[in-house]
């Protein structure tokens, strides 16, 4: 029988891992090209043959998704598999719809064919959308697990916007290790939090290796940590999703982040206390309907702000997280409240000080008008947010990123720094349902 040919649609993460788990070594299949989207600068690259595996000994092309009817119909492709995420399912369907006209099929991946086996138990932290909340739930979980003496390991969905034989697997455990992998500010904005905990972390692109690497340190649990709205790459066993009233609606309306929902054994409603009432009970409604077994944690993210009075009667330029104002769609995040809530006498327009690559992102991203996205995908990118900050007239920057910026970019004007962390509000709590799953588990 003759191999089907594929093409898998992505964006440097889930296409890698589809492939890496069935396509790899499957003679059944020849995937003729990536194509890729959302992260700038991937296209125009090959998947590599250390990587590939035996089948692909020249590697794989990573096309630009523009090209795809086009690369369709040149190599008489049969399947087209969908593998990236924080999609409107109009979107979606745009896109099916497009590669069924283009006369081949249309395919989205689940978790039986995708999700790898664990020797641990694991614990996933997904989302309904980017910019959830994620990344403060992740680290709340691993301190409820730290402190009741448990060694956790953590990994990451995948980042990997570098040289990928070299990123195949990463550990990352201090500072060093950021720079010896040369993270982007994305990346850094997930690492640096664990490093912090002093918590080993770990991501790349290679997940059954990232997997039994980690498994070799002996953790009591795997924490999962993940991108986007993706589901998780490997089977677990306490699905944490965490929605967000604020983008009420979207928790049935994206994709994958409706399957999270779906498959979810703990709900997280968060930003509870800045989101507006019918939002939150629009989401209420949506868990009763698709997961009425859930169980459902009311949160809250609270901002923690440097220095408060730095702000008052300033003139500030807010930096807020990349992904989660682009794809994201957010219009502003915790350093615009904070610059709010802490009189800033005015939130300026950065699009005149934009460069480079940070006014495409404006173009392409029309409903930001107030907020700097911290778009660092790679050196020069992140050289450009630093210029484009300093080229602001600002009399102050609020950095609401993740990270602080302060550690890659040299600013010219002073700085606060926004941080936010998960707390939850009344009952159940985190920490008493992740008592009962150790307990069922025979670890506590």
């Amino acid at each position: 029988m003759a191999k089907k040919r594929v093409i898998i649609m992505g964006a440097a993460g889930r296409d890698f891992h589809n492939f890496n788990t069935y396509f790899r070594d499957n003679p059944d299949y020849e995937v003729v090209a990536f194509t890729a989207t959302q992260i700038p600068d991937i296209e125009g690259r090959v998947y590599p043959a250390e990587l590939a595996g035996k089948l692909y000994p020249n590697g794989i092309p990573i096309e630009p998704e523009e090209k795809l009817v086009e690369l369709i119909k040149k190599h008489n492709v049969d399947e087209v598999i969908l593998a990236y995420s924080d999609l409107p399912h109009q979107y979606v369907m745009e896109k099916a719809e497009t590669v069924l006209a283009a006369g081949a099929d249309f395919k989205l991946m689940g978790p039986n064919n995708t999700m790898i086996e664990s020797t641990k138990p694991v614990i996933s932290i997904c989302a309904i959308r980017t910019g959830c909340g994620k990344s403060q739930t992740t680290r709340r979980v691993l301190d409820i697990l730290r402190g009741l003496g448990k060694k956790v390991i953590s990994i990451r969905h995948p980042m990997p916007y570098g040289d990928l034989v070299a990123q195949k697997v990463q550990r990352f455990a201090d500072y060093s290790d950021l720079d010896k992998h040369k993270c982007t500010i994305e990346e850094r904005e997930e690492y640096e939090p664990h490093i912090d905990r002093n918590s080993v972390i770990y991501a790349g692109v290679d997940y059954e290796a990232i997997l039994r690497a980690a498994e070799a340190e002996d953790p009591d649990i795997i924490l999962w940590d993940g991108g986007n709205n993706d589901f998780p790459f490997y089977k677990t066993d306490l699905l944490i999703t965490v929605v967000d009233p604020h983008r009420a609606g979207h928790e049935i309306s994206y994709y994958p982040g409706m399957a999270n929902l779906l498959m979810a054994d703990v709900i997280v409603i968060n930003k509870e206390e800045t989101a507006n009432i019918e939002g939150i009970e629009l989401v209420r409604k949506n868990i009763e309907k698709w997961n009425p077994n859930a169980l459902v944690v009311d949160a809250a993210s609270p901002i923690f702000v440097e220095d408060p009075e730095a702000i008052k009667g300033k003139r500030v330029l807010v930096v807020e997280d990349g992904p989660t104002l682009t794809h994201g769609e957010m219009r502003y995040g915790a350093g615009y409240v904070a610059a709010k809530k802490f009189g800033a006498a005015e939130i300026i327009d950065p699009r005149p000080f934009a460069v480079g690559s940070i006014i495409e992102t404006y173009k392409k991203y029309s409903h930001l008008d107030s907020i700097l996205p911290a778009m660092g995908y790679g050196e020069k990118q992140m050289k450009e947010l630093e210029e484009t900050i300093n080229r602001s007239d600002a009399d102050l920057v609020i950095i609401g990123t993740p990270i602080d910026l302060r550690r890659v970019a040299k600013l010219n004007k002073p700085a606060v720094r926004i941080t936010y962390e998960l707390q939850e509000i009344g009952k159940p709590n985190l920490e008493d349902i992740i008592k009962e799953f150790l307990s069922k588990k025979g670890l506590l």
